[in-house]
Order: structure tokens, then sequence, then C-alpha cells
């Protein structure tokens, strides 16, 4: 039996959105009518993004809302899209004048819904982009009449680096094609060793045997297309890895941004073994992890799993990755 700790699972969301902004009075302001996250002092002049979709994967979006990555984060209920109103109140909001930037993980309902925002803003003369992220390699199928790659943990570098783009003073096309050229070059892999439970439900999303892990799990909890044998930390990463590199390419002399993502609850020394092995493997092939992260960062509730996202890297993307940041997840 899974217990959570919570009062009203209705009153779930709103009430960690408001425990959010009161944590960081100094960044975030809280539109409770729509559920949106943004800055406390609005940016003015430069593009605006806003990203959002189901609650559930914190620190993802409203982890990200600040100088340096995203003008407003919109939440909908655990795992489900937020409405069409929502993202629509919260583009309106993020605008100053120079469009905005929409970030939509690949998934029907926040697609659909981001889409309509976007065509009611053209009414009310908000020019919108899209920036559709899919790089959860498990997905990956030559179904074209199929939704395609669902969007995971590259949704961060993609906010990053389109975020840093904007305060640089980039247009709004320059801005979203620099997160679809982002989006195009990532790519993750992720595995679950116990599934996520919502809150106030008392029973797992799927069962595993002992000796069973999910290779390919979706960050909603989706069941994968296989499963895999336990392995000891090394194994599990190279699960992870083998398929990543064959698919990227890459080749010695490389760079690449890597991410060491957290599901939920997995905790920092396993993540550290396995970045451990991640930089030695690619160390032995001659792949440098010029930038990296360890951590929670899109979580599944309380999964305990891990994904890796690496994605190559140039001068561009790489100026946009260090430049300054500063969000209640990620600041340097």
């Amino acid at each position: 039996m899974r217990r959570s700790i919570i009062n009203d699972p209705d009153d779930l969301i709103p009430q960690a959105l408001e425990g959010l902004v009161l944590s960081h009075p100094t960044l975030l302001e809280l539109n409770a009518e729509h559920r949106f996250l943004t800055r406390k002092q609005p940016a003015r002049d430069k593009v605006g993004l806003v990203s959002g979709g189901g609650s559930g994967h914190e620190p993802l979006h409203a982890g990200f809302v600040g100088t340096g990555m995203l003008d407003v984060a919109v939440a909908g209920a655990v795992f489900a899209s937020p409405t069409a109103l929502q993202v629509l109140e919260a583009t309106k909001a993020a605008d100053s004048g120079r469009g905005v930037v929409q970030i939509v993980k690949n998934y029907t309902g926040d697609v659909l819904n981001f889409r309509i925002a976007g065509e009611i803003t053209g009414d009310d003369a908000i020019e919108t982009e899209m920036v559709l992220v899919d790089d959860d390699l498990a997905t990956d199928t030559e179904d074209d009449e199929g939704p395609g790659r669902r969007g995971t943990a590259a949704t961060v570098i993609v906010e990053k680096v389109c975020g840093a783009a904007a305060e640089a003073g980039a247009s709004l096309q320059e801005v979203a094609e620099i997160g679809r050229r982002a989006a195009a070059s990532a790519r993750t892999m992720s595995l679950a060793l116990t599934a996520g439970t919502h809150p106030g439900d008392g029973q797992p999303q799927f069962e595993l045997e002992a000796d069973e892990i999910e290779l390919g799990v979706g960050i909603h909890g989706e069941r994968a297309a296989q499963r895999a044998s336990f392995a000891d930390a090394d194994g599990l990463t190279d699960l992870l890895l083998d398929p990543l590199l064959e698919e990227l390419g890459l080749a010695r002399g490389d760079e690449v941004i890597a991410i060491v993502n957290s599901l939920g609850s997995t905790y920092p020394l396993e993540l550290n073994v396995v970045a451990r092995a991640l930089h030695h493997r690619l160390g032995d092939a001659g792949i440098e992890i010029s930038r990296s992260l360890v951590g929670p960062y899109v979580t599944s509730l309380d999964m305990h799993g891990v994904s890796i996202t690496l994605m190559p890297l140039d001068d561009q993307l790489r100026s946009l990755w260090d430049a300054p940041v500063r969000t209640p997840a990620l600041t340097w």
C-alpha cells in the first residue's frame, strides 16, 4: 500500500503550486485561476516562452520559470494536459510584444491544446511558434500515421537553449529554430524498476517481477514495448546507452550534453553510479561529456527509474547552454 503526503487529492496541484511560489517569492508569481506560474518580474521586449503539461513531472515545467528559461509554465492535472483555455491565458501572459514560442512535449493532448491556443492567440495578434520535443527513442517507429516519439527529458535542454536565445534578443523564428534543432538532435532512453503511484491511489501503475525491469518506459507510466532482466548499474546503463549510441552515430571527438535523470524515487547515490558508468563508457569511445546534469529533472511521480538523454553539442548550443539562468530548479 503506497501512501502519499497530501491533503485532498483534488487540491494537490493548486496547493503544490502555491507552495512552490511561497518558497520562491522573488522568482515566481501564481495565476491561481488558470493554474500557471509566471516570472515575478515579467521580461520586456523579448520573445516569450511558455511550456507546460500534466503535473507529476516536477520540477518540469514550473521549476524552470525564470531568467534564462521560461516566462510561463502552465499545469494540468496529474498526467493530463492543461486545457486550451489555460494555455491561451498562459500564452497571453508570456507575450511582451515579440511573439511567443510554445515548447510542447509530444503527447496528443498537449499538442492539441497548445495548437488550439496558438490559433486563438493569432486572433489577438500574438504571433506564436510551436517547438515539439520528441526525444524518446523507445517510441521511435516507422509508423508515419502514429503519434511519433514521446517528449521526455530533452525538454529541459530545449527550454534552456530557447530561453538563452530569447534573453539575447533573438527573433521569434530564430528562437523556434534553435529549439527545433536541439529537439531534433537529442534522444532519451528510460527504464523503471518499479512503477509510480497516482496520489490518492494505493497501487502502482504496473507490477514487475523481482528480476525484471521495464525498458523504454514513458514518463506517464506507460508500459514499455519490452522488458529486460535486472542487472547491476553498469549493465543497466549499457541497456540505455547502446540504442542511444546507435541512433545518434556519435564518433570519437564528439561532444555531448548528458542528462542522467531520476524518474522520481531514484536517489542520488544510484544516479551518480549511472553517471560514472556513462562517463567511463563514452570516455573509452573518445566522446566527451562536456556538459551534464544529474538529478531529478523530469520525473514520473515516485517511479523508481532512470533516463539518459544525450545531445551532440556545437559552438552555438554550448554557448546557449552556458548562458546565465536563474530558476527554482536550475541556476548558474
